[in-house]
């Protein structure tokens, strides 16, 4: 058996995974820009379900199994092992126990430029928020609608828990084979989401805006959009190992639910925390007292009752081994 490893800039955790492969008699290299040769039979990738995007967004036409590998205590949607239990499920791998999910990918062109496939969205927004943008919804070459919102979302099955939930659009079964569309914050008040077959061309045309116009991919990369973009079916899917049985749309509606209870009782510095990290990412506890305005203790308390809820995580910074970063778990 041969195993690539896909990391970056987590010089520790690939030790760490490479012992582990090693030990189990598993041969294993570290993939860096390389392509994948015939020989290679799984990859490894670190960095949780950022990591396994990312792989994804360089390697397009892979059909490699990936397993996903979180470097702290906690689950994702397509790294679901954390690092400490990685080396319990190695004879497991060893002796194909397990499934593999094919997960559908959104094939994305921008004015006609094709770019990477996404996992979980494309979103088109204006390049400063709360700013209107004007577009035109096509599926197959019919007009659908022509509508003036905050944005439009195009989501994956696996995508719907996430940035499209948010924003009012669907829960989605990772089998089903449909894409969703959100239109964000619509001036048409009847403007409800769609369900289209995953077979379906998906076109956002005549997109204006008073400033430049976005579309931002699976959360990380933005491009500039000057009139249509057009999605549709990624040929290749991506193929996830899956060594548990968990439904990814159950368990993110099992905790929006559990969140938006628990919101009602929780301190008001927590809540403000809470939404400080969903909108600006993994932060330290320095920064969000800079960015909240709050005083040291109070945020210290605050992400002290977070922590103990299981809405935040803590984790080692990379950089530097004396500083904890605070985050959501993805």
């Amino acid at each position: 058996m041969r195993v690539a490893i896909f990391s970056q800039d987590q010089e520790r955790t690939v030790k760490s995974v490479k012992l582990s492969l090693e030990s189990h008699g598993i041969e294993s290299f570290l993939l860096g820009n390389k392509q994948l040769s015939k020989d290679v039979d799984y990859v490894v990738v670190t960095g949780g379900d950022r990591g396994v995007r990312n792989y994804f967004h360089q390697d397009l036409s892979t059909t490699v199994p990936v397993l996903g590998i979180n470097e702290f205590e906690s689950s994702g949607y397509l790294a679901q092992l954390d690092l400490k239990e990685f080396p319990t499920f190695l004879n497991r791998l060893k002796k194909t126990d397990f499934t593999i999910e094919h997960v559908t990918r959104l094939g994305v062109k921008i004015d006609g430029k094709s770019v990477y496939p996404v996992l979980n969205d494309v979103a088109i927004f204006s390049s400063k928020s709360a700013t209107l943008v004007e577009h035109v919804l096509r599926i197959n070459g019919e007009e659908v609608w022509h509508d003036s919102s905050d944005g439009v979302i195009i989501t994956t099955p696996i995508g719907s828990s996430a940035y499209s939930m948010s924003a009012g659009g669907p829960a989605i079964f990772q089998d089903s084979k449909v894409f969703g569309i959100v239109s964000v914050n619509s001036l048409d008040i009847t403007r409800r989401p769609l369900i289209v077959s995953d077979d379906s061309s998906i076109e956002i045309d005549d997109i204006s805006s008073s400033l430049r116009c976005e579309v931002v991919m699976d959360g990380k990369d933005r491009f500039k959009v000057d009139q249509m973009v057009t999605c549709t079916k990624f040929p290749i899917p991506a193929n996830i190992i899956r060594m548990r049985k968990d439904s990814t749309t159950v368990s993110a509606l099992t905790r929006k639910v559990k969140l938006a209870d628990d919101l009602l009782n929780m301190p008001p510095s927590s809540k403000l925390l809470l939404k400080t990290l969903e909108y600006e990412g993994s932060l330290t506890q320095k920064e969000l007292s800079t960015k909240t305005l709050l005083p040291d203790r109070t945020v210290r308390l605050a992400l002290r009752h977070l922590l103990d809820k299981g809405y935040v995580k803590r984790r080692v910074s990379l950089r530097d081994t004396r500083q904890r970063i605070y985050e959501i778990p993805k």
